[in-house]
């Protein structure tokens, strides 16, 4: 008689950690459309029936994939800000390197699945929305001075939203023409950073 074996809920919460790990730095690669569950399943080290019951769907998944992309995201971005006494320049600076925009799997989820988030909506999209408010809050608490507050001004948050803005739509062009234009991919990556650094906005 075959030996079975009961998998422990440490066991299955690890397995499930896996698949959405897994599935976090595909997506972000190639976008949730061009990755199978087939794919991530092996990524994680599973079978593809490792998939099947501990997910109700694959849109599930990739609001879990997602939640998991920002909160790595966001934490890297607290560490730069704990190492700089607030100040997110050096972290906007890492942010436009060449080394994030050439490695999507693990970097920014804005930039990876924003248009995926668009596109297919649902939990993705809820996903997307609290990981941008998070990632808005961080930046309007933080002043370019160095100085945190508890509330942000309207001020604050008008800045927060022109840097994140730029921060995205810069690194969302440097990829897509990285392969074909390198030298324009860089001015763009230099080009960005600089607005970003730039004046602040004046609140409407």
């Amino acid at each position: 008689m075959a030996l079975i074996m009961k998998v422990t809920k440490e066991q299955s919460a690890a397995n499930r950690k896996a698949l959405v790990d897994a599935a976090s730095k595909l997506y972000r690669e190639r976008g949730v459309a061009g990755v199978g569950l087939a794919e991530i399943s092996r990524e994680a080290g599973f079978t593809h029936g490792g998939f099947y019951g501990r997910f109700a769907s694959k849109e599930e998944l990739a609001a879990e994939a997602c939640d998991v992309a920002f909160e790595g995201s966001l934490a890297r971005l607290g560490a730069q800000l704990a190492r700089h006494d607030g100040d997110y320049q050096p972290f906007l600076k890492r942010y436009f390197g060449a080394a994030h925009r050439d490695a999507p799997g693990a970097g920014c989820p804005m930039a990876a699945l924003a248009v995926d988030a668009a596109r297919d909506g649902g939990l993705l999209r809820e996903s997307m929305s609290g990981g941008i408010a998070a990632y808005l809050h961080e930046l309007a608490v933080h002043r370019p001075d160095g100085t945190v507050v508890d509330e942000p001004t309207a001020e604050d948050e008008a800045r927060a939203i022109q840097v994140l803005s730029t921060m995205v739509g810069g690194m969302i062009l440097a990829r897509a023409c990285a392969g074909a234009a390198p030298g324009l991919s860089d001015r763009i990556l230099r080009t960005s950073l600089e607005a970003s650094l730039a004046e602040r906005p004046k609140a409407a």
